[in-house]
């Protein structure tokens, strides 16, 4: 059963799938470290691809702060396949979040402008940064595409949340 995300509250409980390998429990990071979790809106979205690509280039420096990165969208298997191979990504890519899973994680849910954007509704943009226990740290959601957290920004932000024992901001 999933619950709503609160920060401070642990992340709900949503399942997804993984190209090349089995399905991932999001918002449980292992071995002790920290989950960037980033929502994004499928194969169809130019935007995407250009943050995603930013995130590909500092997938090194999240993981030198313990940090493991994870990118999810509503996309089935085979559009996740192709956003990941045109993009050249090596990030772990998820498919297939349900909308209600979507919901749960408070993100924003759109219908296609055309046929020529996409066949389905997706996910808008989310970010979230889950604690090694599990809890939902940081949240940024967005109702466009056009609206994402400053990837280098975020990356200090998460440093100076560890070295300072920083609280949840927001909770109330």
């Amino acid at each position: 059963m999933t619950h709503h995300a609160k920060v401070g509250g642990t992340f709900p409980q949503i399942s997804v799938a993984m190209l090349d390998e089995n399905q991932i429990q999001v918002g449980r990071p292992t071995d002790g470290k920290w989950q960037l979790v980033v929502v994004y809106r499928g194969l169809h979205c130019p935007i995407c691809k250009k943050y995603l690509g930013k995130l590909e280039t500092m997938k090194g420096e999240f993981e030198g702060i313990d940090v493991e990165v994870v990118a999810i969208s509503t996309d089935p298997e085979q559009k996740a396949r192709k956003f990941r191979d045109g993009s050249e990504l090596t990030l772990p890519i998820g498919y297939g979040l349900s909308r209600d899973d979507a919901r749960a994680l408070g993100l924003f849910i759109s219908e296609p402008i055309s046929s020529a954007e996409t066949d389905q509704q997706f996910a808008e943009p989310g970010t979230y940064v889950i604690t090694p226990d599990g809890k939902l740290q940081i949240m940024d959601v967005s109702n466009a595409p056009f609206s994402r957290p400053d990837l280098e920004m975020l990356k200090s932000g998460i440093e100076f949340i560890q070295q300072k024992d920083y609280p949840v901001r927001g909770a109330a």
